[in-house]
């Protein structure tokens, strides 16, 4: 199908764009990458009048450590992350993840703010941004404010961001010592989305796991983190019943629809060894033996 009209403003500044999402308001949309927003307009999903394309925007495209965190632009593309010497020597989890982010026509096109802007819980960003604890940096005409990760994801495809508001930034903490992470994903062919994947983000006192943050992909109406499983990790010793407990929490926790990509119980099974294989993995790397 093709597209209901729309008028097109491509802004150069975050100022000028900022002042015509206040002009048009919801009658506006944004466009980043554009893989979920164009696909919606040609199906009439998303009728736009408005579209404000954000791809002028150079000074939101960069990766960089700043503060005690890897600091990334909301208009940079998924696949400045792979070539990110930072991101692949000290942010494991971000590395497994946008190495299965779709393909590399996507990841090349693709932003990281347009992945989660989306709040689509298929996408793999949500989940990776949520076992690190990131912070969103938005700015509106009331100037920069920061936003929880844990806080950003409202409901499918909602996210807390208000109207009139653009993210601008992406801050994701540094590990601490003796940290290591991991993203495991299930598809059914390279470029589909998830039919479970499962990021974890740890860090290790010795033999026992001192703190983790545990999220799910695409098993969930909202992105999630999974408590359970966090709970069934935190102080105890880094063990297989420890790992299988945690993969059964979280496959309890969940709450995945049966589609073409499996029944709701399988993907809670799959989910259950995911879980354990990247919490297997995370610890792995966190005591320096991979």
């Amino acid at each position: 199908m093709i597209p209901a009209a729309f008028d097109y403003h491509a802004p150069s500044t975050l100022d000028e764009a900022l002042q015509l999402l206040a002009r048009h308001g919801d009658a506006a949309k944004l466009l980043a990458g554009g893989h979920s927003l164009i696909p919606a307009m040609r199906f009439r999903l998303a009728q736009p009048e408005v579209l404000i394309d954000l791809n002028k925007l150079d000074t939101l495209r960069y990766v960089r450590e700043e503060g005690g965190a890897l600091v990334i632009g909301a208009m940079t593309p998924e696949a400045w992350l792979e070539e990110s010497a930072v991101v692949q020597q000290r942010f494991p989890l971000l590395a497994d993840a946008v190495a299965v982010i779709a393909d590399p026509l996507v990841r090349n096109r693709g932003t990281v703010g347009g992945n989660l802007a989306h709040a689509d819980p298929a996408n793999d960003q949500p989940a990776v941004m949520l076992a690190h604890g990131a912070t969103i940096v938005a700015h509106g005409a009331h100037g920069r404010r920061t936003i929880a990760i844990d806080d950003f994801f409202v409901s499918l495809f909602e996210s807390a961001l208000q109207p009139g508001e653009i993210m601008v930034e992406i801050r994701v903490p540094a590990p601490a010592p003796s940290s290591g992470g991991a993203y495991v994903k299930m598809e059914r062919k390279v470029g589909d989305y998830a039919t479970s994947a499962v990021a974890v983000q740890l860090t290790m006192s010795g033999q026992t796991i001192a703190s983790a943050r545990v999220a799910l992909t695409n098993v969930n109406p909202v992105p999630m983190r999974s408590a359970g499983a966090e709970a069934a990790l935190v102080g105890k010793a880094a063990t297989e019943e420890v790992f299988e407990a945690a993969g059964k929490a979280a496959a309890a926790e969940c709450d995945p629809s049966s589609d073409l990509r499996g029944t709701a119980e399988f993907k809670r099974d799959i989910t259950r060894v995911l879980a354990k294989r990247a919490i297997r993995r995370a610890v792995a790397r966190a005591q320096g033996r991979s």
